[in-house]
This record gives C-alpha cells, sequence and structure tokens, in this order.
C-alpha cells in the first residue's frame, strides 16, 4: 500500500463534493486514473479537473475519514461512512480496493428532507403512515430513491403523529429532528454492530414506528416480519424491481422448510410494496419517479398466502380503484403527462407489448 499513499491531489475532496452539489449532482466517483467523475441526471460526467493519480487516490478518500474508519477499511477492505459538510450537504460514501487502489462512490444527501408531496408519490402512502402495525417496502434497483422515500415517510409521521420511531441504518443518511414523536436513530458500526443485533434490542425500547435501512438477510427478514406482525409498522427496502419479485425474494431467502410459513406470515403482515425508478424528464434535465404500487387487498393477500407471485402483476393491474398500478401503467401515465418519452418509458418497462397496448388504449 505504501506506493499508493504518497502523494497529494491538487483539489480537496471537501471542493469536490460541494462542486457536485453546486452542478446538481447525485454522486462523486472517484477512481484513479480518471478525472473525478459526477453523475448528473444520471449521465456520467467528467469534471474538468486533472486525472488522479494512483498515488493520490489514498489521501485524498482518506482525507474525509475517521482513523477509526480508515482502520476499519484497511481491515475489511471496503467501508461505508457517512459525511456532512454544514451548510452545503451530507453525503452516504461507499469505499472499495480495486486493482490495488482505492475507489469511492459518494452520494449526495440533502440537509432539508423532502416532503411526500413533492416526490410523485401515490396520494396514499400518507395512508401508510398512519397504519398502527404491518410491513411497508420501498424497492428499486441503487439509486432509485428508496432512502428518499424512506426519509421522507418517517418526517411525514413525525410531524402528524406522537409516536416512538426507531431506524437502523448503515450509514445515518437524513437526518430527523424530534416533532410530534421521539426519533432515535442507530448506524451500524458506530451504534451497533450489525442490523440482526440492532433489530433484535430494537423491540427493547418500546417502538412504535421502525425503519430499517435495508433487510439483508434472513435474520433481519424474519426478525422484521415478526415485528410487523406484532404491533408495530416496519418500513424498510430491498433490491427488487417489481412487487412481484420482492415477494419471491423476500421467500426465497428461508430455508424451504420456512417458506410456507413466511407466506402466512407476509399475508398477514405485508401492507405495501412502494417500487420505484427515476427516469429522465423528457426535457433532458432531472429525473422523474415511476412508481408500482400493491397493497394488501384481499386478492393480493389470498395470491402471497398460495405462492402465487406470478399471478400478482394481474391483480396490481386490475386494482386501480384500490389505488395500485403496475410500473407500466405509471410509465404510460407519465408518457401522457409529456413527463417522459417514450423511448425512456420502454427502457425501463417491465413488457414493452403491454406499455404498446395500454399507450394505444390511452388514445
Amino acid at each position: 500500500m505504501a506506493d499508493y499513499t504518497s502523494g497529494t491531489y491538487p483539489i480537496p475532496l471537501d471542493d469536490l463534493l460541494r462542486e457536485a452539489v453546486e452542478r446538481g449532482g447525485s454522486d462523486l466517483h472517484i477512481v484513479a486514473r480518471m478525472p473525478p467523475v459526477i453523475r448528473i441526471s444520471s449521465e456520467m460526467v467528467q469534471t474538468d479537473h486533472p486525472p488522479v493519480q494512483p498515488s493520490e487516490v489514498y489521501n485524498l478518500i482518506c482525507s474525509i475519514l475517521t482513523p477509526e474508519q480508515v482502520q476499519t477499511l484497511k481491515r475489511e477492505l471496503e467501508l461505508d461512512f457517512s459525511y456532512s459538510i454544514p451548510g452545503v450537504a451530507r453525503f452516504r460514501g461507499n469505499v472499495i480496493f480495486q486493482r490495488g487502489t482505492l475507489a469511492a462512490a459518494i452520494r449526495v444527501v440533502p440537509f432539508n428532507i423532502p416532503k411526500l408531496d413533492g416526490l410523485g408519490l401515490p396520494p396514499d402512502v400518507k395512508r401508510l403512515c398512519g397504519l398502527p402495525r404491518g410491513l411497508v417496502l420501498v424497492t428499486g434497483p441503487t439509486g432509485s430513491g428508496k432512502s428518499t422515500t424512506l426519509a421522507a415517510m418517517i418526517d411525514y409521521i413525525n410531524e402528524h403523529y406522537a409516536l416512538n420511531i426507531v431506524t437502523i441504518e448503515d450509514p445515518i443518511e437524513f437526518l430527523h429532528q424530534h416533532k410530534k414523536s421521539i426519533v432515535r436513530q442507530r448506524e451500524i458500526g458506530i451504534d451497533t454492530h450489525s442490523f440482526s443485533r440492532a433489530l433484535r434490542q430494537v423491540l427493547r425500547h418500546d417502538p412504535d414506528v421502525i425503519m430499517i435501512g435495508e433487510m439483508r438477510d434472513a435474520e433481519s427478514m424474519g426478525i422484521a416480519i415478526t415485528a410487523a406482525e406484532t404491533g408495530h409498522l416496519v418500513l424498510s427496502t430491498l433490491h427488487t424491481q417489481t412487487a412481484p419479485l420482492t415477494i419471491s425474494r423476500l421467500v426465497d431467502t428461508f430455508p424451504a422448510g420456512m417458506k410456507d410459513q413466511i407466506r402466512q406470515q407476509l399475508s398477514n403482515s405485508l401492507r405495501a410494496v412502494i417500487s420505484q425508478q427515476l427516469v429522465p424528464h423528457a426535457s433532458g434535465k432531472g429525473r422523474v419517479l415511476a412508481v408500482e404500487y400493491m397493497i394488501d387487498t384481499p386478492a393480493v393477500r389470498s395470491l402471497i398466502r398460495e405462492g402465487k407471485e406470478h399471478q400478482l402483476y394481474s391483480a396490481i393491474q386490475t386494482g386501480q380503484k384500490q389505488g395500485m398500478q403496475t410500473m407500466d401503467q405509471a410509465l404510460v401515465n407519465l408518457v401522457r403527462a409529456g413527463k417522459i418519452t417514450y423511448d425512456s418509458a420502454v427502457e425501463y418497462c417491465v413488457d414493452k407489448q403491454e406499455l404498446d397496448r395500454l399507450l394505444k388504449s390511452s388514445f
């Protein structure tokens, strides 16, 4: 490693992060032998700065890490961290080793928590925030705004209900202030050692609402589902692209002998799946939220219980009166509204034939 820790990049990392915020970027990428790169409206845009040399990467990235984080990085060869520049933004970062040097991806997290009304979510999401118990999942690929949706839901609960909210995050992104509710935020690696350990402890803190940054294994999923059954509102995320795939992913995480039990528990506790994608705006500036929305209608609960996940898409398609919509229906509505182009809809759709059918039937 000594060969890679001697150089100093001419521009401080704080200045690069400020530039990412000023240019409306969502992420800053630091990779050896390339200029720093900012993701702007889903495009990777190289800055005008000189390439970061292999000898400069280590010092540049470690300049914003604590000594403890540097030791963790050396030991684990990867690191999740959070960082803040007062008056600018908070940041969520991930550092890895690649080809003998470090590389970093650092996401911009605004200080101000967006309001639910401004995100483009179904209006029914506010109802979910007032539920006394149950499991609500926000799903989608990396960078689809899942953390922002969860933060907005927690903020809505915090403003409207006097409850005890506990979050478990890796790392903490949005900072919540106490309003009507009490909000405790625990960060993996700082406040607790793991999601599973934190989840085992959280029920002892008399929570009404539990927010889990990500359900990563069968143990954390099992605890979350049980908590949702026993009088807690549990909000969490998964990296799945549609509501039916979310159910399959949850069930398939468990061994064969437990699958029927998990289906039964999910049919009783799951309240909604919000599957989302960020699609480029038709103007070329910014992105638009497209949302698939599934709630626990009797038909949905029955299909989950009976292991008929492949039929869930039909149940969502025919459940528009209950507020449900498929991803393809959401994309068609955005095309009609002139917010996205047809080509973008095709790129992000689940089934192009279904998308074209829906578009034809709307004219």
